[in-house]
């Protein structure tokens, strides 16, 4: 629907309009849709699944904390996906990321320190030399 394919098992099932400005703290259970602007943190309920969508000409100022995230807007403030990361073409971060998984697009641009959660497994070992 939104690009998040099977990863992600939760709707968007609320949405701040274009031509919407909501000054102050909004916080959500399963999904939310961002067309207009906010100027206060956005946080998605930790205990259920989540998933953000930032629109192109949408904007956030403030700590950003969902589960799956995919911005194509502007997101002024720390950002923390603790499932998957999308940074869309027009997705503009100024401020501190941190992620599980990340999928940037060719055009994307962050102006701050990505980190990853935590550091994953190896995905090839080497065999030891001590026999």
């Amino acid at each position: 629907m939104f690009g998040f394919g099977k990863k992600s098992k939760t709707t968007i099932n609320s949405l701040i309009g274009n031509g919407t400005r909501i000054d102050g703290p909004v916080h959500f259970e399963g999904g939310l849709r961002i067309d207009g602007h906010v100027r206060g943190d956005v946080i998605a309920d930790p205990i259920q699944g989540s998933v953000l969508v930032v629109s192109e000409n949408a904007s956030v100022e403030g700590e950003v904390r969902a589960a799956h995230v995919i911005i194509n807007g502007t997101i002024r403030g720390a950002l923390h996906a603790s499932e998957h990361l999308e940074l869309q073409p027009c997705a503009r971060i100024i401020g501190e990321v941190s992620y599980k998984t990340l999928e940037m697009h060719g055009g994307a641009v962050v102006s701050g320190k990505l980190t990853p959660d935590h550091l994953a497994e190896p995905m090839l070992k080497l065999a030891s030399s001590n026999a």
